[in-house]
């Protein structure tokens, strides 16, 4: 489960980048539209070519997902030398197609694969890094980056005899991947047409699971949040080949041009009801926030609303909800299990209203690659949304609230006599303790933080490894009993929290977790 949950937090690496590629080619949708910006518009303008080719960067990453898993994949399943590890994966990738490419060229009648018509031609062939291969989409680069980075593990620190020593290291590591790689790239060549078949029919099953399959996927993907295991819901639909081949997000911004024209409902032009869970995180969150400030005492409100507005704010805009959510996660957990539940439910029925297409963040995706590009022609679908959604804040609040109220939940500032509700630093946890103070800071926030949570982590000895998600730090330890309590880790709003599963442990960040990160493992690194 360790294994599976390191793997889920390494895909939030690649997929982070999506968001901005994203708002690109939203913007650049509504700057060539003439039915919104006039006749600087049309075809051949200057202005059209401009964003013609701002747009052309916006495929970047969705013309090359394969690469971009690849190489994205090492920087948090590596456990040492993470730079050498992604070129590894890379050689390897390469070497793969390049061995399938070379067993079709000289079996084409064997396998069933012609790249005589033009791999743009055929179904189920590719050409990635201008390799005619076959099409094993951003399944066949996290496949093989996985066990290139295994191998990396394994035998990157291997010590070769004194005469051989120009082979160790990472020469070393590419060596054994190409002689992995030639028997993987004959079994893909076998088994990958079956693969491709079981896909169709999964794509078929999902998509004709109609409502029931929309409010699965989103009661998932929020409920699984805890336990990191969401990327495993969210990214194989959004930008892998569980519905459509290239992902969602590339298939719609593949005809967000086409829908932005067309006064057809979008339901009619883009089938899937699915990369709604963002309106969970900005309706959602607005009631859940506006529940914990209504049931503070009142002498503590202006404490709580200090927590509450930059948490409720990074949910609503950004699409990170968990500073919010695991405030009370750790409290009342089901309370979490009702909030997947009325935000399932909130999605579905928007998609019954009509809503598809890319809201899987905050307002921010709302605005850039939705409302703003798409607008015009469809203003009461999103008016309809934004109804729904208000309404459930609405549901949110009331449930929350007599939640709550009704069972004493002891959340932030709600006991009377708490003078405090996020405020020791660690100086005063460390005098509470009867130890000395801690020494001044770096100047650096990120290795200020990094420091401190090694200390209330058991120190350098007690990591086994460290990788990180959107917002948390992810380690393994050796001795659980070492480690800190949540209080540690929340004083002085050092972090947002602390999650523990026997050896495995979260440290909630926040969005500059991947700076404390490498602040961690340098430190790490120098011990």
């Amino acid at each position: 489960m360790n294994a599976i949950k390191r793997f889920g937090s390494a895909m939030i690496v690649p997929v982070l980048m999506f968001a901005f590629f994203g708002i690109v080619l939203g913007f650049a949708t509504l700057f060539k539209n003439p039915s919104i910006m006039g006749s600087i518009a049309d075809s051949g303008t200057a202005w059209t070519k401009v964003w013609t080719v701002i747009e052309s960067g916006g495929w970047t990453i969705f013309n090359h997902m394969e690469i971009v898993f690849v190489v994205g994949l090492p920087i948090s399943l590596a456990k040492k030398a993470s730079g050498h590890a992604t070129l590894a994966a890379l050689m390897g990738y390469l070497m793969f197609n390049t061995f399938i490419n070379a067993i079709l060229t000289q079996w084409p009648h064997t396998f069933g694969a012609n790249f005589n018509k033009g791999v743009e031609n055929v179904t189920g062939l590719k050409a990635i890094a201008g390799i005619d291969t076959l099409d094993t989409n951003i399944l066949g680069a996290i496949i093989i980056s996985s066990i290139v980075t295994w191998i990396h593990n394994r035998y990157y620190s291997k010590k070769l005899p004194e005469m051989l020593g120009i082979f160790q290291g990472l020469t070393f590591v590419v060596t054994i991947s190409f002689f992995v790689m030639l028997p993987i790239a004959l079994i893909t060549c076998i088994v990958w047409p079956t693969v491709q078949d079981a896909i169709s029919s999964l794509q078929g099953f999902i998509i004709g699971s109609g409502y029931v399959g929309v409010w699965l996927y989103h009661f998932l993907e929020r409920v699984l949040i805890p336990t990191g295991l969401h990327h495993f819901i969210y990214a194989p639909v959004e930008v892998g080949p569980v519905v459509v081949n290239d992902g969602l997000k590339a298939e719609w911004f593949r005809h967000v041009n086409d829908f932005a024209k067309s006064t057809k409902p979008l339901k009619d032009q883009f089938h899937y009801g699915f990369m709604l869970q963002g309106n969970g995180k900005v309706f959602g969150a607005i009631g859940i926030a506006l529940a914990m400030y209504s049931t503070t005492p009142k002498e503590n409100k202006k404490k709580v609303a200090a927590l509450l507005i930059p948490a409720t704010l990074t949910a609503v805009v950004v699409g990170i909800t968990e500073p919010l959510e695991f405030t009370f996660l750790f409290i009342a957990p089901y309370l979490f299990v009702i909030h997947a539940i009325l935000a399932a439910t909130m999605d579905t029925i928007m998609y019954g209203f009509g809503l598809v297409g890319n809201f899987g963040g905050g307002l921010i995706d709302f605005f850039a690659t939705n409302w703003i590009p798409l607008g015009q022609n469809h203003w009461m679908t999103y008016l309809i949304q934004i109804i729904i959604g208000l309404i459930f804040t609405g549901i949110y609040f009331v449930v929350f609230r007599f939640l709550i109220l009704k069972f004493d939940i002891p959340l932030p500032g709600r006991k009377k006599e708490e003078e405090n509700v996020k405020l020791y630093s660690k100086n005063d946890y460390k005098e509470s303790k009867g130890g000395a103070t801690t020494t001044a800071s770096t100047g650096n926030e990120y290795e200020d933080k990094a420091i401190y949570y090694l200390e209330g982590l058991g120190g350098a000895d007690n990591i086994k490894d460290v990788t990180n998600c959107a917002t948390r730090l992810r380690l393994t330890v050796n001795d659980p009993e070492k480690v800190e309590g949540n209080d540690y880790f929340i004083h002085n709003q050092q972090a947002h929290g602390l999650v523990k599963s026997g050896k495995n442990v979260q440290v909630i960040v926040g969005m500059s977790v991947p700076q404390v990160r490498e602040a961690f493992e340098e430190i790490l690194n120098n011990k």
